[in-house]
């Protein structure tokens, strides 16, 4: 059994689907951080059979509809004085902006820069979004 030491105050990414944390990891930039970060591939799962887990040691800012966006069965737990005092469940957003490009050519995002792109969770079984302005679809896994 893989044995990583507690973290006094921070945040570990649980339930990440295997193979998936290394986006996460990427993502946040903690192969840059100047803290102690465990990312741990493949481990055993109850739930899930494989899962992959980011343990922080140290509490960062982290976009949750993003990081539901790229996987919403993942769990977040908060931790302080080492123990868990919030669990946080996350789903994927009803809206994202600025994280999902719409490519339409004849959408107005595309000539007019200073407007958001803006996506609106068009069916959550197949994991799409719908441009605010074009009606395009985009996959959740899409995002930038």
């Amino acid at each position: 059994m893989l044995n990583i030491d507690e973290i006094k105050n921070g945040i570990v990414i649980d339930h990440i689907k295997a193979g998936q944390g290394i986006r996460i990891f990427n993502w946040l930039g903690l192969d840059r951080a100047p803290y102690n970060v465990a990312f741990v591939v493949n481990a055993s799962s109850r739930r899930m059979d494989r899962k992959d887990i980011i343990k922080i040691d140290n509490t960062i800012a982290i976009n949750f509809d993003l990081l539901g966006l790229i996987d919403p069965n993942i769990t977040v737990n908060i931790i302080e004085n080492e123990a868990i005092t919030e669990k946080i469940k996350l789903k994927l957003p009803d809206r994202v902006e600025d994280v999902l490009i719409c490519k339409n050519p004849r959408c107005i995002t595309s000539t007019e820069k200073y407007i958001p792109h803006i996506f609106h969770l068009e069916n959550p079984e197949q994991r799409t979004y719908r441009c605010e302005y074009c009606d395009e679809i985009k996959s959740a896994g899409d995002f930038r």
